[in-house]
């Protein structure tokens, strides 16, 4: 397992460099992409958003159910946030950023288009490691069966993570394979687990994520999320991921069904 310190500033323009990396490699990371004050800003709007959503009692958003847990003091907490952007005005203003948009140039020579009420929206994962929580860790993946359960073919795709939190490559986070994003179907589908496998792989990267980072990654690329050593609220890690997607608009409302691969996996997908 290794640590990999290579980072970039995202600006309104990717630079060659930065596209040669992640062709090559399907993930990069950005430093410095919120300011402390945005930080807090959006920080705020999550509370206020589990605030309201548990207030309604609300367990879905267009179709997609929100994941549960609950605090050390045993209240419960939403885990797992989905089309946040669609109820807050502030998180919404977010996705017009233009270094956002400069995102999609990696999904060239495909149109991009940030998902905003497509597959998930703006997801919310909130990871905790307690005794109460539901959402410590998350295995082995990819993001793209869920194309296949959905009767298409496998498009590309990127998912773009704005981390709240500082996670150091010592307390678990994002891991990664590099490169996965170019194998073929079968190694796709097959080369591990899904979501089942969480053993460590010689192969995979990890990086020290400070709070305000951006992180995308190939929706192909081979990723998953290691639990914390640290227990409670020091191993809290928040991130608000974006879809950057390509091929037919499909966007849900609130009379969308459930995805049927969400009612027999119990697993989640981000």
């Amino acid at each position: 397992m290794n640590k990999w310190n290579c980072s970039y500033e995202l600006l309104d323009v990717l630079t060659p460099e930065q596209i040669d990396f992640f062709d090559e490699h399907g993930v990069i990371i950005f430093r410095n992409f919120l300011s402390p004050e945005k930080l807090e800003l959006y920080k705020e709007e999550v509370k206020r958003l589990e605030t309201e959503w548990l207030a309604e009692s609300r367990e879905k958003v267009n179709g997609i159910p929100l994941k549960f847990g609950k605090t050390e003091t045993g209240e419960l907490t939403i885990q797992r946030f989905c089309f946040a952007s669609l109820h807050s005005n502030v998180l919404h203003e977010l996705l017009d950023d233009n270094r956002l948009k400069a995102l999609i140039e990696f999904l060239q020579p495909y149109d991009g288009r940030i998902g905003e009420n497509e597959k998930d929206g703006l997801v919310i994962n909130n990871y905790v490691n307690s005794p109460n929580s539901t959402f410590t860790q998350m295995g082995w993946h990819t993001d793209s069966p869920r194309d296949l359960f959905l009767g298409q073919k496998i498009m590309p795709m990127l998912n773009v993570g704005i981390h709240l939190d500082t996670c150091l490559f010592e307390n678990g986070g994002l891991r990664v394979l590099p490169g996965t994003h170019k194998q073929n179907v079968l190694k796709l589908l097959f080369g591990k687990k899904y979501f089942i496998d969480n053993s460590d792989d010689s192969k995979e990267v990890g990086f020290d994520i400070h709070a305000g980072d951006l992180t995308v990654h190939d929706g192909r690329t081979w990723h998953r999320v290691k639990q914390s050593p640290l227990v409670g609220e020091s191993s809290r890690r928040r991130v608000m991921y974006i879809p950057i997607i390509t091929g037919k608009y499909q966007p849900k409302h609130e009379k969308s069904k459930t995805p049927f691969y969400h009612k027999f996996t119990g697993k989640v997908h981000h």
